[in-house]
């Protein structure tokens, strides 16, 4: 079960996936102010709030359109399929360099974030219209090949499988390398076994 229960909590402890939850030196303190006021924004587009994967999630008929988040050089509004979006005002960027659906505004300041806010409710309005459609990401799949192992780890564990391949593909390709680095079967399974909390929390290698 998920530490937190609901946003409000989320923002007093921040997401507790690091030993700095509930202490001043968590991410989520720094961008305090901010990741209230893009919470403010997105529920003015009347979404579903919820915790998913440690971080406020906001979702239409269950399918998810947005999520906030506290990294430590910005917090961020990210588009789970921001990729399909038009984005006129050219304010979103690549989650990370392999990313392909995900796009994310980065904010440092409140005052970055009140003059988009008729921009993000009318790209939220844009991305439920996009989830409504049914449109789908046209994903690359990783050119890595998946060892025997992980086709076993695969197989005891459904979910495991499900969250794997719900990474983006560089993500999956940075776990997928680091585990046929190891020559040995047993310390390919015990690498494997090793990242399941990551995997499971939507975070590569090293995040």
């Amino acid at each position: 079960m998920p530490y937190h229960f609901n946003v409000d909590q989320y923002l007093i402890d921040g997401c507790m996936r690091c030993k700095y939850g509930a202490t001043p030196q968590c991410k989520v303190h720094r961008w305090h102010a901010e990741l209230e006021t893009l919470r403010a924004i997105v529920l003015q587009s009347g979404l579903q709030e919820e915790i998913k994967w440690g971080m406020p999630c906001y979702t239409h008929n269950g399918k998810n359109i947005v999520s906030i988040s506290a990294f430590k050089e910005y917090a961020s509004l990210n588009f789970f399929k921001g990729a399909l979006l038009q984005d006129s005002a050219q304010i979103l960027q690549r989650h990370g360099e392999n990313s392909q659906a995900f796009r994310t505004l980065k904010v440092t300041q409140v005052n970055q974030i009140l003059p988009l806010t008729d921009i993000l409710l009318a790209y939220i309005t844009e991305a439920i219209a996009i989830e409504l459609a049914g449109k789908k990401i046209a994903f690359k799949k990783s050119p890595e090949p998946i060892p025997d192992e992980l086709r076993l780890a695969f197989e005891k564990d459904p979910g495991f499988e499900r969250a794997f391949k719900a990474l983006t593909p560089g993500r999956q390709r940075g776990f997928i390398l680091h585990y046929t680095q190891a020559k040995q079967t047993a310390t390919r399974i015990n690498r494997i076994e090793k990242s399941k909390t990551a995997v499971l929390l939507g975070k590569g290698m090293n995040e």
